[in-house]
């Protein structure tokens, strides 16, 4: 039992811009856990930085065009909680990532049978 050409070229049309779209949205996906990773990396550093200071220090948090004074306990809470929230982030977009290079491979695989079976 054949499929009819026209029905074929339809299937293989929709499944290339299922492979496209997944490899779109990997790009995207990649470039966002990229920048998620570089904003842990600088506030990993700053905690770093922020513990080397004294408890007297006196450390200052920009807010809008001002800068208002904040207990450093506050500071580190605040950059731990920033941390774990960008790490939970990653992991999402690790899941997600994991879902999309399944799709775009099982697209390809897909097209490849079409081709291999129509060709017999």
């Amino acid at each position: 039992m054949s499929i009819p050409n026209e029905a074929l070229q339809k299937l293989v049309q929709e499944i290339e811009t299922q492979a496209i779209t997944a490899q779109r949205e990997i790009n995207v996906v990649k470039a966002a856990v990229a920048s998620k990773q570089r904003d842990i990396r600088m506030l990993e550093l700053t905690s770093t930085e922020v513990k080397q200071l004294s408890n007297d220090t006196k450390v200052y948090e920009g807010v809008g065009k001002m800068f208002m004074f904040t207990p450093i306990d506050n500071v580190q809470t605040r950059l731990v909680s920033e941390t774990t929230e960008l790490k939970s982030d990653i992991s999402s977009l690790n899941k997600k990532l994991h879902y999309l290079e399944t799709t775009y491979k099982n697209s390809r695989e897909h097209i490849d049978q079409i081709f291999k079976s129509n060709g017999r």
